[in-house]
């Protein structure tokens, strides 16, 4: 049985008129990198804040290490680390006395919160930068204080609130890397929630499509795309030549390849156009319409495939949302 590091069963949350988790349910498997995905407003913030113990739902319950959040809140903040968009520190403290702080502050001894402190600095790559002030680190070093901060207590759970608001794209790559290698090396769960997709889809195992309070869809990326395009997740690109001065002095008919390319398994249409086709289908098939063509006496001038990631998932569900919407109405 696969362990879960966080439950949630009908959350809902509103403030006056507004909803602002509507009827939420979700599971995270332990060690698994979850990402919620949504716009600003969406509802995220409010969920963490839920799965913190540091609001009440209006209804539902969530369990985070097994532990109800709203019987136990501090049995749940002793082993999940939450890092927000903006972190906190003393500036005029150094890197290693915040974290050595923050280590006392969970009951550690002096001497084995400095070793930890040690560790775990090196770890975030600060460790150079250790006996500096606060107050001269960068957005990006001040971000992996703050994973180094989360870490400090050993947390089975990190949440991370918009983590890379602020960071260059280089700072962006590292921090997301940093994030993965830890997870994988200490079988860490990690909730990510943020509205940068590609961020998303580049480190989380699955993702929630999270929207006006409402969980629209959740899963890997490639469940999502099969529901969403009806299981025809690829679309590949071509065109086709002639080895021959003059296509028709070919072997094979086009028209004949044409055909024998839509016989191909997990093909559903090949469409051709002057010489070019494209072909839609539920899996790759493109060292398999290559062979095909070339044994048939053509050639290609090129050959691409596309593969439905996850911007396109994501704006698929805003108009399925938008024509549930428009029903209702």
């Amino acid at each position: 049985m696969v362990e879960k590091s966080i439950e949630i069963v009908g959350l809902t949350k509103k403030y006056g008129n507004h909803v602002a988790v509507d009827n939420l349910s979700l599971s995270i498997e332990k060690g698994e990198i979850f990402g919620l995905l949504g716009p600003n407003g969406a509802g995220k913030s409010t969920t963490i804040l839920m799965l913190l113990g540091l609001t009440d739902a209006d209804s539902g319950s969530v369990k985070v290490c097994g532990i109800n959040t709203a019987r136990y809140p501090l049995k749940v903040k002793r082993r999940v680390g939450y890092l927000p968009e903006d972190v906190g520190f003393y500036n005029d403290y150094s890197g290693l006395q915040n974290l050595i702080y923050v280590a006392r502050l969970n009951n550690m001894a002096v001497e084995k919160a400095k070793k930890a402190a040690l560790e775990i600095l090196l770890e975030v790559g600060l460790f150079d930068a250790k006996d500096k002030k606060v107050e001269s680190y960068s957005r990006g070093m001040r971000q992996r204080l703050g994973l180094a901060d989360v870490l400090i207590k050993r947390p089975e759970v990190i949440i991370l609130d918009e983590p890379t608001l602020g960071l260059d794209p280089e700072g962006v790559n590292n921090f997301l890397g940093l994030i993965v290698r830890l997870s994988r090396k200490k079988g860490i769960t990690v909730l990510f929630s943020s509205h940068h997709l590609h961020q998303i889809q580049q480190v989380c195992d699955r993702v929630g499509l999270f929207v006006r309070g409402r969980l629209l869809a959740e899963g890997k990326i490639s469940s999502l795309a099969e529901q969403l395009f009806s299981k025809n997740t690829f679309t590949i690109e071509g065109a086709i030549t002639s080895i021959h001065e003059d296509l028709d002095d070919a072997v094979i008919p086009l028209s004949e390849v044409v055909r024998k390319m839509n016989q191909l398994n997990g093909v559903a249409k090949v469409t051709l156009n002057d010489k070019r086709f494209v072909a839609v289908s539920e899996k790759d098939v493109t060292a398999e319409l290559s062979r095909l063509i070339v044994n048939s006496g053509y050639g290609l001038n090129h050959l691409s495939k596309k593969e439905y990631g996850l911007d396109d998932i994501y704006h698929q569900y805003f108009q399925e949302e938008k024509k549930y919407n428009q029903k209702k109405v």
